[in-house]
Formats: C-alpha cells, sequence, structure tokens
C-alpha cells in the first residue's frame, strides 16, 4: 500500500513515500480503516524528529500520522457497534508505526465515531486532535461558561480556530493574539478582540478574565497568568504550571495532554452537523506531497489545518 514512512528520525529528508508499504491488520478492539485523508498536527513532526521517543520507541519503517477519515475496511476480534462501509473519523496512534499516512490504519474503537454527515472526507480529517483538544480544554477543564471571559492564543492556528468557535458556542467573550495579517480571519471565526502579538503586549491590555487556553508556551505562558482572576483557569497544551506563580495568582492549571474519544469526536460531530463548528483547512496536499506537508505546516503559518489527501478526491 502507498504509505509516508520513516526510516530513523531526523529533518524532512527522512520521509519517504513508499507504494509496497504492509497493509496493517486490525488487532483485538481495532478495525482496520481504509483512509480517504488524513490531517497533519505538529506532533507528528515531534515523533518524525525523534522529539517523542520517551513515550514510545518506534521500529523502522514507521508509518507517521493520527487523525484521520475513512471508511471502516475490516473489523479486528471483539468488535461491536461498528461495522464495514461505515464512514469514521478519530485517531490512530501515531507512535504505534502504522499511523494515518496511509492507505490504511488500524484504530482503537474507543478512538473512533461516525464521521459527521455535512463535512467531506477531507474536512473530516481536519477534525479529530484539534478539536478534542478544544473540546476537552473549554468543556471539561475550564467549565466554561456563558458570560465570562477567555483568552485564547494562536487564534489561527488549527487549535486556536476551532477553540474560538466552540467559546462562542459556550457564549463567552473571546480574545485571542494572532498577527495583524489574521485578524479578519479569526474574527470571522467570532474572536471579540484580536491583539497583534508581533506588535502588543496582551498582559498590559487584559486584565480579570476568566480563563487562558495557551498552545504557545514560553513567555506567552509565563504571562498568561497575570491576566487571570483568582480562581481562573489556565490550560496548556505545551507548558507545565509554574506552581509558585499558580499560588501567587490563585489559579487552577492544568498541563493538557488530549485524548481523543468517542465520546468527545461524536459530541464534535454533532456541533459540525449543527452548523456550530466550520472546519477550517488552509490547504490539502496529496499523500505523494507529504514531505511539502509537513514542512509547511513547521513553516507556512497555516490558518487552520492542513490535511493530506489519501485517496480520490476527498468528498
Amino acid at each position: 500500500m502507498n504509505a509516508a514512512q520513516i526510516n530513523g528520525y531526523g529533518d524532512k529528508d527522512v520521509v519517504q513515500v513508499t507504494t509496497d508499504a504492509p497493509k496493517p491488520s486490525p488487532a483485538a478492539g481495532q478495525v482496520l480503516v481504509e483512509v480517504q485523508a488524513t490531517g497533519v498536527n505538529p506532533f507528528d513532526i515531534t515523533v518524525r524528529e525523534g522529539r517523542a521517543r520517551q513515550m514510545a520507541e518506534l521500529s523502522f519503517p514507521a508509518t507517521l500520522g493520527g487523525d484521520f477519515a475513512g471508511t471502516v475496511a475490516e473489523l479486528g476480534p471483539d468488535v461491536s457497534g461498528f461495522e464495514v462501509g461505515q464512514a469514521v473519523y478519530g485517531q490512530a496512534s501515531p507512535l504505534s508505526g502504522q499511523g494515518s499516512f496511509a492507505e490504511f490504519t488500524p484504530v482503537k474503537t474507543d478512538q473512533l465515531a461516525t464521521k459527521p454527515a455535512s463535512v467531506d472526507f477531507v474536512s473530516a480529517a481536519a477534525l479529530p486532535l484539534v478539536s478534542s483538544s478544544a473540546y476537552q480544554a473549554l468543556v471539561d477543564h475550564m467549565n466554561l461558561q456563558a458570560g465570562q471571559k477567555i483568552l485564547i492564543h494562536g487564534g489561527a492556528g488549527g487549535i486556536g480556530s476551532t477553540a474560538i468557535q466552540l467559546a462562542k458556542h459556550l457564549g463567552a467573550y473571546v480574545a485571542t493574539t494572532a498577527r495583524a495579517d489574521e485578524a479578519n480571519f479569526v474574527k470571522k471565526l467570532g474572536a471579540d478582540e484580536v491583539i497583534d502579538y508581533e506588535s502588543q503586549d496582551f498582559s498590559e491590555l487584559l486584565k480579570d478574565y476568566d480563563a487562558v487556553y495557551d498552545t504557545v508556551g514560553g513567555e506567552t505562558n509565563a504571562k498568561s497568568y497575570t491576566i487571570l482572576k483568582p480562581g481562573g483557569a489556565l490550560v496548556s497544551m505545551v507548558a507545565q504550571p509554574d506552581e509558585e506563580k499558580v499560588k501567587q495568582h490563585q489559579i487552577k492549571y492544568t498541563a493538557q495532554l488530549t485524548h481523543v474519544t468517542t465520546e468527545r469526536l461524536t459530541r464534535i460531530a454533532e456541533l459540525v452537523d449543527s452548523g456550530v463548528l466550520k472546519v477550517k483547512v488552509d490547504k490539502v496536499f496529496p499523500l505523494d506531497q507529504a514531505v511539502a506537508a509537513l514542512e509547511y505546516l513547521k513553516t507556512g503559518h497555516p490558518r487552520g489545518k492542513v490535511v493530506i489527501r489519501v485517496k480520490g478526491d476527498g468528498s
């Protein structure tokens, strides 16, 4: 089968698109998905570069990728609730070596759900990780309520663009950081206030916020403590808490590791099909340009998601 694989850790040069990768088989509790499209995430670059080795050491050659949309091709042992031919989306294991940058990928059934009916496979493939991340942060960790104020860092990115829409649906006032040329994009998503992080300091402009969602880390994370009211929530995708600052500012801090689950995917599909969440795909690459897709994500400042079309037209 066609697949984008690595035979060692490194930069873009280690990625090879092959036409003769062995077709995987589903284990117990898994289904084999025929992949139509696969979303590209920063974690895919982390895996490629070997920065996830403390989590799992890959056996080579290893197929990259996590997010996907496709159809169920085969049921593994002890699987119920899914059927061959069903349109699904979710997340394969990017650390298994049998990821979704391929024509077929094995997927645990608890990381799989019926694809949103109102969007095509390309759009659905853009959803799993970013939407689950935003939902887990805003709903499960923050319990964001109508009338509250939230700052979402990196509003034009994959996670940020989804989080803005979800926060507005929940009734919150939304501020976001973005470049000046991204302001119109994030405003159309629902942002009430846009801060140009290249020329403005959000920590001097905002105060008494109920929540901050951090996808940036570093100095941005360090300054985020100061704008929260006592009892406020800071959820970060990239930074561990500074316990002294947590205590000083009397906030709740969550270092989030996203879990893509059937429950969250099902809820996200409902939000997409009801028109609450609009999928924002910046650029689509064919599978044989997987190297370019990863580089574009890393250096191109995409607005929304980067997707690889594996088969057909992605419809």
